[in-house]
């Protein structure tokens, strides 16, 4: 039954998402392989947050979409996400929701939160942050670099990122409440439980995604165009080839995600290890 109500709950949110171009063919297929899969191997929480993280980074990709269009067009992937970039974003938190299903233990949990607060930490900065009336800073050199360039980093996008993070927490903690079995003594425990996660996650969150932008500004193909000379991560730009000028080899836009996101979600169990929210024993 699990597996029936997250793969009918998965294909009409993937669905209206196909159907306002915000997913590929690819990525429809690939969101509703990871939902389903998600919500029978864990529980509401679980799949909430993934919702949680999708429907709202959807919304903000189309939030002033216009004025982020120059930006876009030197992004590796914009506009409808594939496959690649759903499972970037969300297969690391369904490895992990199998290994609680497979071994339970609330080490799972918070690596899936920091997972979790970090790609939506991420997300949120790039979409928002693109936006800032300033010029961003390089994370490595701290020089102003070009909107949109790999490693930039702003303000707006600090405050969006942390903003991202604290979100997660904030709905992992009322789909906790909302729980209808939940006993009442988890209900007043609910309380605290709210500043813990959402601490956890809005740290956690943050520091992933300054993790991103810093292996971003390291270990990233980027590309300089031949025409307009803004540095890029797609191979064409402007209708000309452009120039590889650093990077190693395979580390593209997914990689670096998904390497964020491992930050993200070590964090957060670091923190839950530090706090005693898990037993160390």
């Amino acid at each position: 039954m699990e597996w029936l109500i997250g793969l009918i709950g998965s294909i009409g949110i993937s669905g209206v998402a196909y159907a306002k171009r915000s997913l590929s063919r690819s990525g429809f297929l690939a969101a509703t392989i990871l939902g389903t899969a998600m919500y029978a191997l864990g529980s509401t929480v679980w799949f909430g947050s993934l919702i949680a993280f999708f429907v709202s980074s959807t919304l903000w990709s189309k939030w002033k979409k216009h004025a982020k269009e120059m930006i876009a067009s030197g992004y590796e992937k914009s506009g409808a996400r594939d496959a690649g970039q759903v499972l970037a974003n969300g297969g690391l938190g369904l490895l992990l929701c199998a290994a609680n299903w497979a071994w339970p233990n609330p080490l799972w949990w918070y690596a899936f939160l920091g997972v979790m607060a970090a790609v939506t930490a991420d997300t949120w900065a790039t979409e928002i942050g693109g936006l800032s009336r300033t010029a961003p800073i390089s994370i490595k050199t701290g020089r102003r670099v070009s909107p949109g360039t790999s490693g930039g980093i702003s303000g707006l996008g600090l405050f969006a990122s942390m903003a991202g993070g604290l979100f997660i927490g904030a709905i992992a903690w009322a789909l906790l409440v909302a729980l209808p079995d939940q006993e009442a003594s988890d209900k007043v425990a609910s309380a605290v439980r709210l500043f813990v996660w959402a601490g956890v996650a809005g740290v956690a969150g943050l520091i992933g995604s300054l993790s991103d932008s810093w292996i971003g500004a390291t270990w990233q193909q980027m590309y300089r165009c031949s025409a307009c000379g803004r540095e890029i991560e797609v191979m064409r730009h402007c209708g000309k080839p452009a120039v590889r000028i650093r990077g190693r080899a395979g580390w593209n836009n997914d990689t670096v995600n998904v390497a964020g996101s491992l930050v993200g979600g070590a964090l957060a169990v670091l923190f839950a290890l530090v706090l005693g929210l898990i037993s160390s024993k």
